[in-house]
This record gives structure tokens, C-alpha cells and sequence, in this order.
């Protein structure tokens, strides 16, 4: 008997969700849904239509930022959800992300198009950790970088 594919979500624990959620919806190119039920007009914010329907809901103000989420814009990639926890990060990642920032090039133009790419990230928040260079066959080079909660992922 086959097993039925399952779907993935990944969950960062996070001090300030809302904002790490803003982080990363730039850097992957997804978006905020609406809150269940709530049509959010095109060119209105998904986020303000947040507030306004957990304080409709009575959500206390202090708890409004315990989780958030993003999508990708047509559902092909996993939904990405953030968590608030009170502990801070005390070690590397045991799992990361991997950003595909230049499928398809080698060499020096695939390291062109990821140090153009950690400027963009860097602008967005994010911090540069390491630079690994090409290593053919077995590494096509990559760069290392950390998320303003110090998660640690890399641009592919």
C-alpha cells in the first residue's frame, strides 16, 4: 500500500513573529494571508486586516503577535509559520533553508547572482555569516547567512 504524500510547513520560533515573518515574506517573495473569512480588498495590507479582526475577536493586545504566517502566492510552496517562545536561540540549526537564488548557473556567474542576491538580504535585515566557493562536483558554492533572529539558512 502506497503512503499518501503528506504536506510540509516550516515553523521558526521567534521573539517577534510578526516582524520575522515580514523578513522572510521579502526574502522568499510570499505573502501574508487574510485571517479566516476576512476578504482583504487588493492594495490593502494584509497585517492591518489582521488587527483589525483579532481585536474584533477580542484577542488581547499583548497576544496579538504570538503567531504569523506566510504563503506562497499561488500554494506551491510550503506555508511558513512563526511562533513566539521565550527562549532565545542557544545553538546552530539543526535544519535550515536552503534560498535558491541561482538555479540553473555555475561558477562565477552563479556567485555573481548570489553575492547579488546577500546585498538584497542584507538591505532586507539578514547578516552575511560565510562565503563557500564552488567545489566541483561535489558543491556548487554557496553563502552563508543568518536571519535578524540569528537562524541560520543559505543562499543556494
Amino acid at each position: 500500500m502506497a503512503l499518501e504524500t503528506r504536506t510540509v510547513q516550516v515553523t521558526f520560533d521567534a521573539h517577534d513573529p510578526r516582524a520575522l515573518s515580514e523578513f522572510w515574506r521579502d526574502v522568499l517573495g510570499y505573502v501574508h494571508p487574510g485571517p479566516p473569512g476576512v476578504e482583504v480588498p487588493e492594495g490593502t495590507d494584509p497585517l492591518d486586516a489582521w488587527d483589525e479582526f483579532l481585536e474584533r475577536i477580542g484577542v488581547p493586545a499583548d497576544q496579538r503577535n504570538n503567531n504569523s504566517a506566510i504563503v506562497h502566492p499561488t500554494g506551491d510552496g510550503p506555508r511558513v509559520f512563526f511562533q513566539r517562545v521565550p527562549e532565545s536561540k542557544t545553538a546552530k540549526n539543526r535544519v535550515h533553508l536552503d534560498v535558491r537564488a541561482a538555479p540553473g548557473l555555475e561558477g562565477e556567474e552563479r556567485m555573481a547572482a548570489l553575492e547579488a542576491e546577500c546585498e538584497r538580504v542584507v538591505a532586507l535585515g539578514a547578516t552575511r555569516v560565510r562565503r563557500f566557493e564552488p567545489e566541483p562536483p561535489m558543491s556548487n558554492g554557496f553563502i552563508v547567512m543568518q536571519d535578524p533572529e540569528g537562524n541560520e539558512w543559505c543562499l543556494d
